[in-house]
């Protein structure tokens, strides 16, 4: 099956000059999470690159809750909205951090995983509840307050309503891995990035 047209082009890559946008293209295409081809949408507009660049590195990559929880919600947004874009996209980080590929596999039933403890279960409910809109219940709550700190459910719930409308706008955009930057694997999927290698 064929990839879809690409809704947008991406900017021009010689409108990308030396300096901090180059050096977060760079980053990018290096670590991932989010790619450099999304960025390439973005950067059309330089407000929107770096009102998205750096609330994704305030929130995400750095933050007061912890980043393989926030790599929980992403990837479970992702699956949630079908955005195989994103959802192919791994943050280095949260490897290190032991965030595995069996992990992301039992997202979409996490309820009955038991690769899943308490807290992480607590986070992802919340994912849940903001993807589908599903009622804001004390359960929710206080399975959210059991498990974090008032400043770590706030920055979650901003990330995970962050990440949930790039990857809803992403996944209409039909980006592909590879298009923008070529070359790099940087925070793909195994799977992800075995295919753009054999390409």
């Amino acid at each position: 099956m064929s990839q879809p047209p690409q809704r947008l082009p991406y900017v021009a890559a010689e409108a990308i000059t030396p300096g901090p946008m180059r050096a977060e293209f760079e980053r990018a295409a290096r670590e991932g999470a989010p790619r450099p081809e999304s960025h390439a949408i973005r950067a059309h507009v330089p407000a929107v690159f770096w009102s998205f660049a750096n609330a994704w590195n305030d929130t995400f990559v750095n933050g007061v809750c912890d980043h393989a929880l926030k790599e929980l919600c992403r990837l479970y947004v992702s699956q949630a909205v079908n955005c195989n874009y994103c959802g192919n996209q791994r943050s280095l980080k949260a490897q290190a951090q032991g965030l595995v590929e069996d992990d992301v596999l039992a997202l979409l039933d996490f309820e009955k995983s038991e690769r899943f403890d308490a807290r992480q279960k607590s986070a992802l409910r919340l994912a849940e509840a903001m993807t589908w809109g599903l009622d804001s219940t004390d359960t929710l709550w206080e399975g959210l307050k059991a498990h974090l700190e008032v400043p770590q459910i706030v920055e979650l719930g901003f990330f995970i309503g962050l990440t949930m409308g790039q990857q809803r706008w992403n996944r209409l955009l039909n980006l592909g891995h590879g298009s923008f930057m070529g070359g790099t694997t940087g925070g793909l999927s195994p799977t992800e990035a075995a295919s753009q290698k054999a390409a």
